[in-house]
């Protein structure tokens, strides 16, 4: 029970530190655009490939699963677009997004801390915790909403890639599904989620690299604790942004 109290403690005085104000801006602006690049730009390539075949596993799913003649055609459509925008193209991505950059995050601090190049920042006058922290938060959410676009898109063209080779229902009627009765507000939803899971994933895993002791071997415990962690609180903040959102 202690130790989760002190890392929280930790955390909160590390983040002190990130949002404090810069030495240099052009300098955190450099820093900014890679870590853009690094974490977002990066990144499309899984989402894409991750999203266009979950959409097809979807499409087939409930197509196989509600099949009744009671069952209106465009239930399908309507059903897997429900499913992408309000968790999977929000929530399971940044799941698995938490894997691939909040390792990435952790072990690249890690590093730095192990081979003494944030020690030597620190001796230079230099706010290492907000140097090399706060450009990979804002890089990081600055770049979600577009990965959540991406991964929408990718998840309905898998679907309709679905219905026209596969042949398991028709096109019309799952783009009929598609647009019925769209609510917008589940767009916003998807975004606002998405950006504080992306805050999530990028502090937690910055404060488990950041605060790491030892050697290699430290540093690769510290990568997996911030995968497992960043997982945990972004299935916890779901549930209750879910029933703030649209509760």
């Amino acid at each position: 029970m202690i130790k989760p109290v002190t890392n929280l403690g930790k955390y909160l005085m590390l983040m002190g530190r990130v949002f404090s104000r810069p030495e240099r801006i052009r300098m955190y602006l450099k820093q900014y655009r890679n870590e853009m690049v690094q974490l977002g730009i990066n990144s499309i390539g899984i989402v894409l490939l991750i999203s266009f075949f979950i959409g097809a596993v979807i499409c087939i799913q409930i197509k196989l699963n509600i099949e009744s003649p009671w069952m209106p055609r465009f239930v399908v459509g309507y059903t897997t677009r429900e499913i992408l925008l309000l968790e999977f193209s929000s929530s399971i991505m940044c799941l698995i997004l938490a894997g691939k950059v909040g390792s990435n995050i952790a072990s690249e601090i890690g590093t730095m801390r192990v081979t003494q190049q944030i020690d030597a920042l620190e001796i230079m006058g230099v706010n290492s915790a907000s140097y090399l922290i706060l450009p990979k938060i804002l890089g990081l959410m600055t770049m979600i909403p577009f990965l959540v676009i991406f991964s929408i898109f990718a998840g309905i063209i898998g679907a309709f890639c679905t219905a026209w080779f596969a042949g398991i229902m028709n096109a019309t009627d799952l783009e009929y599904g598609l647009q019925y009765c769209f609510v917008e507000w589940y767009i916003w939803c998807s975004f606002i989620k998405s950006l504080f899971f992306a805050f999530i994933i990028a502090s937690v895993s910055a404060y488990f690299g950041y605060t790491v002791e030892g050697g290699s071997i430290a540093v690769g415990k510290a990568s997996t604790d911030s995968v497992v962690s960043s997982s945990v609180l972004i299935l916890f903040s779901d549930l209750i942004l879910t029933q703030l959102l649209m509760g």
